[in-house]
């Protein structure tokens, strides 16, 4: 099973998806080349992220130095503040490992007393009517 990573784009003088859709092929095919098993596009309010799982890091270093990957990453809608590659999943994914299990809500805490029931009127006890 490999590791995913994934390169987002956001939108900015154009769009995203339309960098996608001209770039999209040409990512997958050298995805391919270096191996890929998995991968997927998504599309946001905000822009668009390929997730590409593939074997080790080292191979998605060399899918980043391709001249290919590079052509289309130059031409991303905002070079400077509009591109992230980063290790894991994209977008909104949660965490590459999931977390640790909490401790119960109130676990080891002290009990706390019950509340008293409020009486209205006079108490009276039944043994001490009968005697008097």
């Amino acid at each position: 099973m490999g590791e995913w990573f994934s390169i987002e784009v956001f939108d900015a003088r154009f769009s995203a998806r339309s960098w996608a859709e001209s770039y999209g092929d040409s990512l997958l095919y050298a995805a391919q080349l270096e191996g890929a098993t998995d991968w997927n596009w998504h599309y946001h309010g905000w822009g668009a992220v390929l997730e590409i799982e593939l074997p080790d890091e080292f191979t998605w270093e060399r899918f980043c130095e391709a001249p290919v990957v590079q052509a289309a990453l130059d031409a991303v809608p905002d070079p400077v503040h509009g591109l992230l590659l980063h290790r894991g999943r994209g977008g909104s994914a949660g965490s590459r490992y999931p977390r640790r299990p909490r401790p119960f809500t109130g676990a080891g805490s002290a009990e706390l007393p019950l509340p008293e029931e409020e009486v209205e009127g006079p108490i009276v006890c039944p043994s001490a009517i009968l005697m008097g």
